[in-house]
């Protein structure tokens, strides 16, 4: 990440401007970010020209329109980048199918498309529209494995004995049929034993035992992955609602649940199957590397949880770690925890010399699935196409491949930073608004953090942070410990991490990204 953008996310002076209106906070935000708006009539003309299947196109390729394919994405979803399939082998092995759209065949290298792609290197997704990588001809058409439509793949298929253990993979190019589309709802009441609705009638009994036997399977590996290791760090989603103007209304948890988990463990399983063929192959690729943390970090999390009272182990040892989250799941303050434990971890980042991922316990790991939305992926599928046809044809230089790591890492910080920083906005907006209309609206809180001026706390509800100030705890003066990090008033008042608090704000302050709350009095 190069320093500009380092200083703009650790100096809170450096943070994007709200809009005039709360319509115009996201143009702020990615002017601020200098992100791209509309893509040039070049590229337009060029995905227009490129963005339809021909009959050509299907030669060379294996045919799949026959085979019961399907995709799961969320409800609001546009775009349907990656498919799943089923079979069974003559031992009785399970064969994974994941189909990915071939952009590949689409982005050429050297095209108008291929250089405006690699310029933006990732889509943007902010709360109320997309910042894609390539024009919706492509992402939203002919790229976009919509039910009852030919559309060329990149298939990867992974044999899987009675263990989950990974006998067998294999690659090739090809052409398919998705038979339906559903949603992480519809799919999640089919694992929990419902039964689709009359629009799937005529495949609702292939569908069920799919979607059943890729669920159990996918159980299957993430116990797999836990036992190795694994870091059990998943977190319901948050998704911020706007009314007409632009102001944020309200925030609605999205579950993880097992749908969910079944589309992440096929993502991830193809992911690392690619990774694995290529780098044991000797051929070198954009790794998304995710290195293990630091022991000082590691020690500052420890202390920080005896804080809270949790009893932790040695943390330096992955599989303790991991044993370790999975004990906490169930804790009153695992939100607390699981951020305290993001915060110790290192970030993933895109590497042409390394390879390996901490949080997943994967020994070789890159990303093939998202090439709709992300470019390190595209350039693994045609080093894949490369290495099927020609394995010596599929290696890149490292100075070249040094570059992209380096571009596509500081893209895709510049894209959370921007995503988060339009969020942060539109929290702002709405309890200033809470405190302009007087409409006290009380949170229930949780204290991350003892300092002699006050105590941090956390809003799981909104997912912000904030100061109650020593001077609103008590009347009287309060003192900080510093051996237990708690703070302590005269008559008993006693507050330390991890501690519950009913509060409600108290000041907003846009230039700082500020916001102190107030205790709510009792009684």
């Amino acid at each position: 990440m190069k320093r500009g953008l380092q200083k703009k996310c650790e100096d809170r002076q450096f943070l994007p401007p709200l809009g005039d209106t709360p319509r115009e906070d996201t143009a702020a935000v990615m002017k601020f970010y200098k992100l791209p708006k509309a893509f040039s009539k070049l590229v337009l003309d060029e995905a227009e020209s490129v963005g339809r299947i021909r009959p050509a196109d299907f030669e060379g390729r294996l045919d799949l329109r026959r085979k019961f394919i399907f995709t799961c994405d969320p409800e609001t979803a546009r775009d349907y980048d990656d498919a799943l399939s089923l079979a069974t082998d003559r031992r009785g092995n399970r064969v994974l199918g994941v189909h990915i759209a071939d952009v590949s065949h689409y982005v050429r290298p050297g095209s108008a498309l291929d250089r405006e792609a690699c310029r933006r290197s990732t889509s943007v997704y902010f709360c109320d529209r997309v910042v894609p990588m390539l024009p919706e001809t492509l992402s939203n058409g002919v790229c976009s494995l919509m039910p009852g439509e030919d559309r060329l793949a990149f298939s990867v298929f992974i044999t899987f004995d009675r263990n989950g253990e990974v006998t067998a993979r294999s690659f090739a190019k090809s052409v398919i049929r998705s038979k339906a589309r559903f949603t992480y709802e519809q799919v999640m009441t089919v694992i929990g034993g419902g039964r689709l609705d009359a629009r799937f009638a005529n495949c609702a009994k292939e569908a069920a035992r799919t979607i059943r036997a890729i669920s159990a399977l996918a159980q299957q590996l993430r116990a797999r992955r836990f036992a190795a290791g694994a870091l059990d760090l998943d977190v319901p989603e948050a998704e911020v609602l706007l009314d007409g103007e632009g102001e944020m209304s309200g925030i609605v948890t999205r579950p993880y649940d097992e749908s969910h988990q079944m589309v992440e463990e096929c993502m991830v399983a193809a992911n690392e199957a690619v990774a694995k063929e290529l780098w044991t192959h000797g051929v070198k690729i954009l790794a998304r590397l995710h290195e293990p943390p630091e022991q000082e970090k590691m020690l500052m999390l420890r202390a920080e949880l005896r804080g809270l009272g949790v009893k932790v182990g040695d943390l330096s040892n992955p599989k303790v770690f991991a044993q370790f989250m999975k004990t906490v799941k169930s804790h009153p303050l695992y939100p607390t925890i699981a951020t305290m434990v993001l915060r110790s971890m290192k970030r993933a980042v895109y590497d042409a010399t390394s390879i390996g991922h901490f949080g997943l316990a994967k020994r070789y790991y890159a990303h093939f699935t998202s090439p709709i939305r992300r470019y390190p992926d595209l350039t693994l599928h045609r080093q894949l196409a490369a290495y099927l046809s020609n394995p010596a044809s599929a290696r890149v230089g490292s100075a070249t491949l040094a570059r992209w790591a380096a571009h596509a890492s500081e893209r895709e910080e510049i894209a959370t930073e921007a995503e988060r920083g339009l969020l942060e906005i539109k929290k702002f907006r709405l309890l200033e608004a809470q405190l302009q209309s007087r409409q006290v609206i009380d949170y229930d809180a949780v204290i991350a953090k003892c300092m002699p001026f006050g105590c941090f706390v956390d809003i799981p509800e909104l997912d912000v942070s904030g100061l109650v100030h020593v001077s609103l705890l008590s009347s009287r003066y309060v003192r900080f410990n510093e051996s237990d990090q708690t703070l302590s008033a005269p008559g008993g008042g006693r507050w330390r991490i991890g501690d519950r608090l009913r509060v409600h704000v108290a000041r907003v302050d846009f230039r700082q990204r500020r916001i102190d709350f107030a205790p709510v009095r009792r009684g």
